[in-house]
């Protein structure tokens, strides 16, 4: 393997690992906040056990999600010197605007949040978890923005004097076509994989008899199911979108060599890869391709042998198809996946208006298996959106080959790649074993308030 093979690797590794946090501290924070908000207006102390109880997984979540992040930093530096060289001065404004805003609110209201119980005005204590929400949605506009850079570059101008990409239009990434869908997908994928998560956890707390979680699997249903669908309509018009400014990404996620006008979609395939054109499709789905590239069941979608004939004439000599196999399949392990999730939430609301929930043990033991759904969905939509730029890290500027860091060894990259992966081990064992101990513990029965009733909103904060 190549340094550039070995630095991908390393990258995809940290990123994947990193990613599987993200959309569970977002959805988490968000389901945390509406139990807060239910109990703030009912006073059911159900409710404000079921808070706190979501609100310990939820921090045992950031807490291992920060460390992992913190690596990223050290990425772009370590191993992608010259594209850090080349593009910082537009790549770093979106990051510098992550660390310094959304994570500086998201630390600190989770601060409040967390020691402020029985000692901040119940209000104020409410807008600090639902301030943790909005910072942990901003951490990620702003990640997403400069990713959809890479895919997509707009606001920026070429210094002739340095050859270096300059910002010149800080609107233009945050208005960016691909940027806008992107982060709408994100946020409902979050919010599906926290309600996945607190369905699956209330659905293992109910079939051990603990039935004052089924108030928090019924919030979790009501989150579930809209936004699954959400998530899968806003993907499909990222795709019409990216097929815009990436045709080769689409093709590829279709195997689709040559040109075709109307388009059929393969639900399932042999061969098709880089080195064999001639699939065998056993499953296909007439329009259906055309309609969820172009939004017309008559739209065309150019193959990747045109493509690559055209990116020559224009880039010059050189290989752009991404790998087939990668992107085809991470495809329909995304969607196959999503609509298990979405059927899962649709039995979830049916048996509710059959008043047939409580008693239904054997979707519960599908909401416990169904907790994995979502990490497979987000991560294989991770794979599809990075694979799919190659050759190019960022669009149309930069190849990959060109942004690796020249001074850095394959046995520097190696000694980094395993002491990552030894912490990365490390850290998910002490992820999972926190994260199962504090799940399978019952709600207290009385859950002491200070003596006084310092929970009333007419406490002056912080107040002990």
């Amino acid at each position: 393997m190549s340094n550039v093979d070995l630095a991908r690797l390393q990258f995809a590794m940290t990123s994947i690992y990193h990613f599987l946090f993200v959309p569970l501290t977002i959805g988490l924070a968000f389901l945390t906040a509406i139990l807060q908000t239910r109990w703030h207006r009912s006073g059911d102390p159900n409710l404000r056990k079921l808070t706190r109880f979501f609100g310990n997984l939820l921090l045992i979540n950031i807490a291992i999600g920060v460390v992992t992040g913190l690596v990223q930093e050290f990425q772009f530096g370590m191993n992608w010197s010259e594209y850090s060289r080349f593009v910082g001065d537009v790549f770093g404004a979106p990051l510098a605007m992550e660390g310094l805003a959304a994570f500086f609110l998201e630390s600190t209201f989770l601060g409040l949040w967390l020691f402020g119980w029985d000692r901040l005005p119940k209000k104020l204590h409410l807008a600090c978890i639902w301030l943790v929400s909005i910072g942990s949605a901003l951490s990620a506009l702003f990640i997403i923005a400069a990713n959809s850079w890479m895919q997509n570059p707009v606001g920026y101008q070429i210094n002739d004097q340095n050859g270096r990409a300059q910002l010149d239009d800080v609107v233009a990434i945050f208005t960016n076509p691909v940027f806008i869908n992107a982060y709408l997908h994100v946020l409902f994928a979050s919010a599906v994989t926290g309600a996945v998560m607190m369905l699956g956890v209330a659905g293992y707390q109910i079939r051990k008899g603990n039935k004052q979680f089924l108030t928090a699997a019924k919030t979790s249903l009501v989150v579930l199911f809209p936004s699954i669908i959400l998530a899968m309509g806003v993907g499909s018009e990222l795709g019409v979108i990216e097929a815009t400014y990436q045709p080769m990404k689409i093709a590829a996620a279709e195997a689709q060599w040559e040109t075709c006008q109307p388009c059929s979609f393969s639900l399932f395939q042999i061969g098709g890869g880089n080195d064999d054109q001639d699939p065998k499709q056993i499953i296909e789905v007439p329009y259906l391709l055309s309609i969820l590239a172009t939004n017309s069941p008559d739209g065309q979608v150019v193959g990747l042998n045109e493509l690559q004939a055209q990116y020559e004439q224009e880039y010059g000599p050189g290989y752009y198809v991404p790998n087939v196999f990668v992107q085809y399949w991470s495809m329909r392990l995304m969607a196959y996946t999503a609509s298990a999730v979405a059927l899962l939430g649709a039995l979830g609301l049916f048996l509710w208006w059959r008043k047939k929930l409580e008693g239904a043990r054997w979707f519960w033991g599908l909401a416990i298996i169904g907790i994995f759904t979502p990490y497979v969905m987000n991560t294989a939509g991770w794979m599809l959106t990075e694979n799919g730029r190659q050759p190019w890290i960022v669009q149309g500027l930069m190849k990959t080959e060109s942004a690796a860091s020249p001074s850095v060894t394959a046995l520097e990259i190696w000694i980094s790649i395993i002491v990552f992966a030894l912490v990365y081990i490390i850290l998910g064992v002490i992820w999972a074993s926190l994260m199962f101990r504090a799940a399978r513990k019952p709600l207290p029965e009385d859950e002491p308030t200070a003596p006084d009733d310092k929970s009333r909103d007419d406490v002056p904060a912080l107040t002990y």
